[in-house]
Formats: C-alpha cells, structure tokens, sequence
C-alpha cells in the first residue's frame, strides 16, 4: 500500500501546480522532490528529470521508463477546478491526472519498487517535458544524455493494454502556382482550379503499404489558403496536408509516394514524429503474451515518436479521458497500474535471466 499511497499524493500534488508545456518548472521540482527525499540520485536537464535504480552497467541491457508532466490547457467545459485534486465516488479528479499523470506515478512506484534491487538489466526512470507539444526541450533534448535502451515503456492512459505500434504525424505545406490576371478579361491561370486537381486526389488518395496493426496511411487537406483580391485571378494556392503514417512508411516515404501522385510543392515541416512499432521477436511481445496483454496499434502521438529505440505505451486510465473537461483517473487504476508495470518488468527479467 504504501507505493499507491505514495503514487496518490504525488499525483495530488502535480495536479495542483500548473504545468503547461514549456510551464513545468514547478512540477521538475516536486518530481526531483520525490526522489531525493528517497536518497535516489537524481539527472536534471531543463524540466526534464531522470534517475538510475542502480549504478549503471555497460553489460546489462538498459529499459527506460518514461512519461510525462506538462498538461494542455484546460478546456471551457470545466465544471470543477482542474487544479484542485477532488476525490469523488472512487475518481480523482484534476488536470492531468489521467494524462499523464496517472501513468506517471505508477511508473515511478514501479521505480521505487525494483530500485537497488539485483535485476538483469539497467532501469531508468525518465519523467519528461513538452510531450503534449513534441517540444524540442523535452524527451528528444536528452536522449543524447541517455544510454541507449532495448525497450522503452511509455506510460500513457491506454487501459493497461499495450500499444506496440504507434502512428506519426507529418504535416505538409502544399503550394500550388498558376499566373495571376484580371478576372473580367480571359486572363491568368488560376491557381485555385489547379489546386482543385490536387486536393481531388487527397480526397480518394490511398497509400499503397498497409500496416498490420495500424491499418492505413491517411492523408487529409485541413487548411487552404488563395487571392487576395475579388478581381484578380490568383496566381497562388496553398493548403496544408495532415498525414498520419503507419509503421508501414517513414515520413520520407509518404512524403515520397504523395510526391509521384500530387502537382503541388510540398514542404514538410518536419520530420521528428515517425511512426514506431515493436520488432517482431522482441522479448515485450513474449511478455505481453504470457501475462494476457491486448496489443493493439495506436492512432494518438506520444513520445514514442521522438524516441529512437523499440517501445511501447502503456498505462492507466483512458485516451478517451485525455483532453476532455474535468479529467479524471480511477483510484484502483493507479493500483493496477503499480501492479501492472511490476508484472511486466519481473516477467521481462525473468524471460531475459532465461535466455541468457
């Protein structure tokens, strides 16, 4: 009891400070708090906060923990405070209690669990920033920092089942040019029109490659953008792509597949959040199987996308919580989440101790 009681009154806290991305400075501290008060040594960069469960060995493999403890803002929907940590009819109640800090603090029970104990492998707890962003300061500033992992296990609401694949986000900047001219007189090329070729296409557009556990690549056009004038033809039309991208693709790949299909210019505005899936074989499969886990694939971005190294997500509460007015996460769900991730790492250790 006393990993849940600790878990609660460290979600209580966190929901209680405002965390927003790039905001949680005050959070880093009670989070760096909740370490040194256990004579656990404590990594710091930015609002970043990582520690070891033992001293590092180069001959183990190394398996992350990792979430996250900046919020969105809350929503005009609110009915109760989100920073006031309510327990009503077994919920409680606050501002990111469900995402992510339900999976927060049970990681960080299973942490204090397994900490000094002789496992197999190097254990890292790593409680990020900027996730709700993919912000630059947040996982991706440290992994450099980080030896590298086998397995990360990203905490998230997912009901305990576990997500082994996990879509990316690409989003495209489309320019489509035509020539501008008077629009009483048979002038110009409008760039509307050729456009409307394009987003034609983006309408029926199917990818080629479908993913087992994620299904299709879906692409959809969600801004758009011409003229400026009511009596000149424009001689410019730009819109903006949403592509969601299964494991089956890179963002290198859809960029190129929709490069061979579409006339418009494409600029990609970046290309950190690619889609991730577990390689076949790996030992978390194995585990998931044994202990009964409901794998599935992911449609929702987390920091599996910035993270280089096989992963999966998982944790308590639900996505459907995340983001939505009054947020809250199920007592007994934390509970089952220490419990969960305990299973799944002495399971991990118990698989990697007989292979070896």
């Amino acid at each position: 009891m006393e990993l849940y009681d600790n878990a609660v009154q460290l979600l209580t806290q966190l929901i209680e400070i405002p965390s927003y991305s790039k905001e949680e400075s005050s959070t880093a501290e009670v989070i760096e708090e909740f370490f040194t008060a256990r004579d656990i040594e404590v990594h710091k960069s930015g609002n970043n906060i990582w520690a070891f469960a033992n001293p590092f060995d180069k001959n183990k493999p190394t398996i992350w923990l990792n979430s996250h403890h900046d919020t969105v803002k809350p929503n005009a929907g609110y009915t109760k405070d989100p920073f006031l940590a309510i327990t009503e009819d077994g919920k409680l109640f606050g501002l990111g209690s469900n995402d992510a800090g339900g999976p927060l603090v049970s990681l960080m029970a299973a942490f204090s669990h397994f900490y000094g104990q002789e496992i197999p492998f190097n254990l890292i707890m790593i409680a990020s920033a900027e996730e709700e962003i993919s912000g630059k300061n947040g996982i991706a500033s440290v992994i450099d920092q980080l030896p590298p992992c086998e397995l990360a296990i990203v905490g998230e609401p997912t009901l305990m089942d576990m997500a082994v694949a996990e879509k990316g986000l690409m989003v495209i900047d489309a320019k489509v040019y035509g020539k501008a001219g008077h629009a009483a007189r048979e002038e110009g090329v409008n760039a509307i029109y050729l456009a409307l070729d394009d987003l034609q296409k983006i309408k029926d557009f199917e990818f080629e490659k479908v993913s087992q556990f994620l299904g299709k690549t879906k692409v959809s056009a969600t801004v758009i953008h011409s003229g400026q004038q009511h009596n000149v033809v424009p001689d410019l039309c730009e819109f903006v792509l949403d592509v969601r991208v299964t494991d089956a693709y890179s963002l290198e790949g859809a960029l190129d597949e929709l490069k061979k299909s579409l006339n418009a210019q494409l600029t990609p505005r970046s290309l950190r959040l690619q889609s991730s899936h577990v390689p076949e074989g790996h030992l978390i499969l194995k585990v998931g199987e044994q202990l009964g886990l409901k794998t599935y694939g992911s449609p929702t971005l987390s920091d599996q996308a910035l993270i280089p190294y096989p992963s999966v997500k998982i944790g308590p509460g639900d996505s459907a919580r995340s983001h939505s007015a009054d947020e809250y996460i199920y007592l007994n769900e934390i509970q089952e989440g220490i419990e969960g991730y305990i299973k799944i790492l002495d399971t991990y250790a118990a698989m990697l101790t007989q292979t070896n």
